[in-house]
């Protein structure tokens, strides 16, 4: 097995709750008390632009809003979306224990709109970890499309060999394990330590 020199990690779901996933879209549709019918079928027909990053959050809102309901200031709304995230405080530790090595250049691997992602970014203090953010928004690239692995790669000038890839969805770890790369379906902060350990990686 080759020496693992670069850690890809997703964020929503691994290191983070998602960002604007099923839950959270939820809590707004409740607390907003939206159409939910409207505003899932308009969510559906802009989320893969929005987080390519070919819309930004206001024309997001735009395009949703505008059918559902009561009429919502679009700062206040946005706030919602921003307040529904939260750390998973063990996995981010032990990504920082990674980092604390200087073994190995850190990326994330996600998919998230732009304005959610810097939020998130800055908020979590992810720059202190991460060397860099190959996010589908900065990108126009979706997991599980195989391009953006493919594109994860050519940016950090490593072979796949040499990567591990963790996420918590299975159907983005099959491209990435199609290419070469180390894969590690992440369940829960034990687990994911004990299958970093089987990959040699080292933790402080």
């Amino acid at each position: 097995m080759a020496e693992i020199t670069t850690m890809f990690w997703d964020l929503g779901g691994v290191l983070l709750n998602n960002a604007w996933d099923h839950d959270e879209r939820g809590a707004a549709i409740s607390h907003f008390q939206l159409d939910l019918r409207a505003f899932e079928e308009r969510h559906h027909c802009v989320v893969a632009p929005f987080e390519r990053g070919e819309i930004d959050i206001d024309e997001y809102l735009n395009q949703t809003l505008t059918v559902v309901g009561p009429i919502i200031p679009r700062d206040v709304f946005k706030d919602f979306m921003f307040s529904c995230s939260r750390p998973n405080s063990e996995t981010l530790e032990i990504a920082r224990q990674a980092r604390a090595t200087g073994k190995y250049l850190m990326s994330t691997l996600n998919n998230e709109s732009a304005d959610l992602n810097l939020f998130r970014i800055k908020r979590f203090g992810l720059r202190e970890i991460f060397d860099l953010f190959v996010s589908s928004c900065f990108v126009g690239l979706q997991k599980p499309d195989p391009n953006i692995y493919r594109l994860a790669l050519n940016i950090t000038q490593r072979r796949p060999q040499e990567c591990c890839f963790i996420d918590d969805r299975p159907e983005n770890l099959i491209p990435a394990r199609e290419l070469g790369m180390n894969t590690i379906h992440m369940v829960h902060a034990d687990q994911l330590r004990a299958d970093l350990t089987r990959l040699g990686i080292e933790l402080v």
